[in-house]
């Protein structure tokens, strides 16, 4: 070792640790929105589809056929209103009848849509 020499880190060594620092510490938070962006979602399209399974449970207990067309609905589930459209029509059995249930948002976004098949009792 060299007496005259002092050891430590040079300014340049520091500001390229700050910089890898600062890189990752970017990444992470873009990574956490990410993240929470998706739980929002996943609720969102949960309570979307609670929506929609209860209406065409509704249908299918009512025992009567649904009529072709369209019915529009609303619903409330995780303290968000949805709005929702049930979409009858015909299969190629006319016992038959199949049954869309297309959710959307507050803002008029789709959501989800629900497919099933109602027969007729």
């Amino acid at each position: 070792m060299n007496p005259g020499r002092q050891r430590g880190f040079t300014l340049i060594e520091v500001l390229v640790a700050l910089v890898i620092v600062a890189i990752a510490l970017g990444a992470g938070i873009k990574a956490a929105g990410a993240l929470t962006d998706n739980a929002e979602r996943l609720a969102r399209v949960t309570a979307g589809q609670w929506c929609a399974e209860n209406r065409l449970t509704a249908l299918r207990l009512s025992k009567l056929p649904p009529e072709l067309g369209e019915q529009p609905f609303g619903c409330e589930q995780l303290g968000q209103q949805f709005a929702g459209v049930l979409r009858a029509s015909p299969t190629p059995n006319p016992l038959f009848r199949r049954v869309d249930a297309e959710v959307r948002d507050a803002q008029g976004l789709p959501v989800i849509t629900v497919s099933t098949i109602i027969g007729q009792f």
